[in-house]
């Protein structure tokens, strides 16, 4: 039966719960008091833990709870049920994804559209650069050039096509050379 509880409760919170782990905490907490699997002491105690150990905060509060309730299964079930509805989200966009590429391929509009699309996504992760930007983050005029020579290396491959401009935007190799440039610099 508690295992039940257990993936319910994880599962309706995975569903619906958005704004990432600290958002959910409440829906957590929640649960937890109206199942009784835990103090409230007990609770404070496991967020702190999930707090300082690598990985999201919600998942790793899901498995702990899991883990206090039902032990080791406990803890794999609900951190499954707190994961199984985005990955269920997620695989349902891709195959609607796959599927209207196979069916519209070639189609001006879709491509358009898809091309536009790109666009979009570089102006949200420009938006989300630009929040970023603070006198503390970027403290000198190499640093300005680092950003900008990465922003550019972003953007290229929608504007020309070819083998060069692929490799040299690729985002991993992008992340290394910005951390060998500012190790060098700023050493």
């Amino acid at each position: 039966m508690i295992y039940m509880q257990l993936f319910f409760s994880f599962f309706k919170i995975g569903l619906f719960g958005f704004g990432g782990g600290l958002a959910i905490l409440s829906l957590i907490e929640m649960e937890v008091e109206s199942n009784g699997w835990m103090s409230q002491q007990e609770f404070v105690d496991i967020v702190a833990v999930s707090q300082v150990t690598p990985g999201p905060i919600g998942i790793n509060c899901a498995t702990y709870v899991g883990y206090t309730a039902a032990g080791f299964w406990g803890s794999v079930l609900s951190t499954f049920a707190i994961v199984l509805p985005s990955l269920i989200i997620m695989l349902s966009i891709c195959k609607a994804y796959f599927w209207l590429t196979n069916r519209f391929q070639g189609n001006p509009y879709f491509e358009q559209t898809l091309r536009m699309l790109r666009f979009t996504v570089i102006g949200l992760v420009a938006s989300a650069a630009l929040i970023l930007i603070k006198p503390t983050t970027f403290i000198d005029t190499t640093s300005w050039i680092i950003f900008v020579l990465v922003a550019f290396f972003t953007v290229l491959p929608n504007i020309v096509k070819n083998k060069a401009t692929d490799f040299f935007s690729h985002p991993i190799l992008l992340i290394i050379l910005s951390g060998i440039a500012g190790y060098f610099i700023y050493r």
